[in-house]
């Protein structure tokens, strides 16, 4: 684990995979202390109600680190970023500050070639869907209910150049109606609960008991979880340089990756600490769920008379199609702390699961 996210050179060039993370968002005001302590110009700027002045000031801070991402990431590697965008009152105006928009351009012009990006929608109980006058118009103003996936490539796409590397990736595939929910550009889940305690809670600058800030900001599992499948193989080095509560991490485990993670706050290192404690059964749980669900995908098949026509060799239940044949979703069998804060897990390599079909 490194400390602070501007400073990766511990990291070695070309040495990352697949890089899955979510920034603080400019100007939400729970990140205001965290880019005034790094940059304290931004403070005056607040206090002036400057906010285009806020707004690339603290994207100038997030700059640095998508320029050494480019440094890090290998030919070929992928750069997902979860990111939303931002409204706010500061002095007479109330705007929108497009965190997207600004974070597309700087990762374009440090070298990183856009794909395709994916749209979340964050299901919300909130009972007002809009913000300003009410009825009245024309004074109200659209309620932002998604973030942005930001999804970057560096060059060209990524070979396989060798026999054992082709088969290790065709053991990561995916199940062809995986394909099809995860490669839509819509994607529509919850997210996760937000208070780390219960202590402090009501304002964005509030603090837990520890020290850690009140709210995680944290993505769910399965956004994490689904974008390391889609664009890593089994044994790729995973990279999450604002790592928070160690998501991307505790999914990379679950995946059969390898990864790094990068939190400034290290008040928040206990959770990530006592989440991993428990990946062997709760990794081994979401393994057991992928794969009821596509039992599940199976049965849907046979009750509308479709005839699935190939096997998949390690665990004999059918698959849509040839690149299914060798999927293999290694089990964890160990978790073994090899120093402080860096851990060792074990995988089963063998299916160890007979769908009953």
């Amino acid at each position: 684990m490194i400390a602070d996210a501007r400073d990766l050179s511990r990291v070695d060039s070309g040495s990352v995979d697949l890089v899955v993370t979510s920034p603080p968002y400019p100007m939400i005001e729970m990140w205001d202390d965290l880019f005034v302590s790094l940059r304290p110009g931004i403070r005056d700027a607040l206090d002036a109600g400057d906010g285009e002045a806020c707004f690339q000031a603290m994207h100038r801070e997030l700059d640095t680190v998508w320029r050494e991402l480019y440094r890090v990431v290998r030919e070929g590697g992928i750069l997902c970023i979860n990111v939303g965008d931002a409204t706010r009152s500061l002095g007479e105006s109330f705007r929108l500050y497009s965190n997207h928009a600004r974070i597309i351009s700087a990762c374009t012009a440090c070298g990183f070639q856009m794909l395709p990006e994916i749209l979340w929608r964050k299901q919300t109980n909130a009972p007002n869907k809009f913000i300003g006058s009410g009825t009245l118009p024309p004074g109200a103003y659209v309620t932002l209910e998604h973030e942005w996936i930001l999804i970057f490539r560096k060059s060209a796409p990524r070979v396989f150049p060798t026999a054992e590397a082709r088969r290790n990736r065709r053991e990561s595939a995916y199940f062809w109606e995986e394909r099809n929910i995860w490669f839509s550009d819509v994607w529509d889940f919850k997210g996760v609960r937000q208070h780390l305690s219960t202590e402090g809670v009501g304002g964005g600058r509030s603090r837990a008991a520890n020290g850690a800030r009140s709210r995680s900001a944290a993505f769910p599992f399965e956004l994490a979880y689904r974008l390391i499948n889609m664009f890593s193989v089994k044994g790729d080095w995973v990279l999450d340089p604002f790592a928070g509560c160690g998501t991307t991490v505790l999914a990379a485990m679950c995946a059969g990756r390898n990864s790094t993670a990068v939190e400034i706050e290290e008040n928040l290192i206990p959770l990530l600490q006592a989440q991993a404690s428990d990946i062997v059964p709760t990794g081994n749980r979401r393994i057991l769920e992928r794969l009821e669900r596509h039992r599940l995908f199976i049965e849907e098949c046979r009750r509308n008379g479709r005839e699935l026509k190939y096997t998949n060799r390690h665990y004999g239940f059918p698959v849509v199609s040839r690149q299914e044949r060798e999927i293999l979703i290694n089990y964890l069998s160990s978790l073994t702390s090899t120093a402080d804060l860096h851990w060792r897990i074990a995988y089963s390599s063998e299916p160890g699961l007979t769908l009953r079909l």
